[in-house]
């Protein structure tokens, strides 16, 4: 894999990075170990690169150490959830902002077609085609500001929230609550509306989005993956 300066990304990066997508897609939950040796062989390396990119995402919040040694992916306690969630959302908001005054007319035709093919997931009740357009709807959002930095910064959060973030749109959202949050920025859009769109973004991303509310949320999360 090539990166602009080196020509080449460090093993520990590419690990670091894989490492980081599981954990925001939840193929690692909170509370998981991170098997050093599983993840040498996937990477045909040895343990000293997995180690560097544990040590990245320990520096970040994503994995803790256990005492008797190894590592397992970070949990929370209820206050650092709501939070992250709560600078998530605002980030969030800046992209979106940030977006609809620099998106280009092709960027926007894109976009809003690409809206438009997630009704009919959203029709089938698709969970899993869902969680597939909304990533994509984000980054469109995410590539349209320009800001590579500012990518980076809400991809970390998305990751160290993301599984929690499964549970609250299980406990409290629906995927048709979420198609029309998702239109309500769209219209911002169309209209070069940056306020509104940071607007309908910070309620988008809010933890009672859907019509649910915080305690139904945390009444329905596992108590395992929080720390007490």
């Amino acid at each position: 894999m090539k990166s602009n300066k080196s020509g080449f990304v460090k093993a520990s990066d590419q690990i670091c990075a894989a490492l980081e997508a599981a954990i925001r897609d939840g193929s690692l939950m909170p509370g998981d170990p991170v098997d050093e040796a599983d993840w040498a062989r996937r990477h045909r390396v040895s343990r000293t690169p997995v180690r560097e990119a544990l040590i990245q995402l320990q520096a970040q919040g994503l994995v803790s150490s256990l005492p008797r040694g190894g590592m397992v992916v970070a949990k929370m306690d209820l206050r650092q959830l709501l939070a992250l969630w709560e600078l998530l959302a605002e980030l969030e908001g800046v992209a979106a902002r940030l977006a609809c005054q620099r998106i280009t007319p092709q960027e926007l035709a894109a976009f809003k077609a690409a809206h438009r093919a997630s009704e009919a997931v959203m029709l089938q009740e698709d969970m899993a085609g869902w969680q597939e357009h909304n990533l994509h709807f984000h980054e469109q959002i995410y590539q349209a500001t320009r800001n590579p930095f500012l990518r980076q910064e809400v991809l970390r959060l998305r990751a160290r929230t993301g599984f929690y973030r499964q549970h609250a749109f299980g406990a409290l959202g629906r995927i048709r609550a979420s198609f029309d949050q998702h239109a309500l920025i769209v219209q911002a859009f169309e209209r070069a509306d940056p306020q509104a769109a940071y607007q309908a973004m910070i309620g988008h991303m809010r933890p009672d989005q859907g019509g649910g509310s915080i305690t139904d949320f945390v009444a329905k999360l596992p108590p395992d993956l929080l720390d007490p």
